[in-house]
């Protein structure tokens, strides 16, 4: 898989959800879609962890209170 940001994972979801409700490809094709975005799901869910998990750490270093603490 080529290198993604989270903007173009997103962008290329959007791609590829209007070509499938477009019906415009064949079976192969729509499964071959389908599985590139299986895995642009995956990536964006894990990129979004990792940001959240940033933003905690970064909250926790400025109030010197643990997030769960709050």
């Amino acid at each position: 898989m080529e290198q993604y940001t989270l903007d173009t994972a997103m962008q290329r979801l959007k791609e590829i959800t209007d070509i499938l409700e477009k019906n415009e490809c064949d079976l192969d094709m729509s499964m071959k879609l389908y599985e590139e975005g299986v895995r642009l799901v995956s990536f964006c869910s894990h990129a979004l962890n990792d940001c959240k998990q940033r933003i905690a750490e970064l909250s926790e270093l400025e109030s010197g209170v643990p997030d769960d603490e709050l």
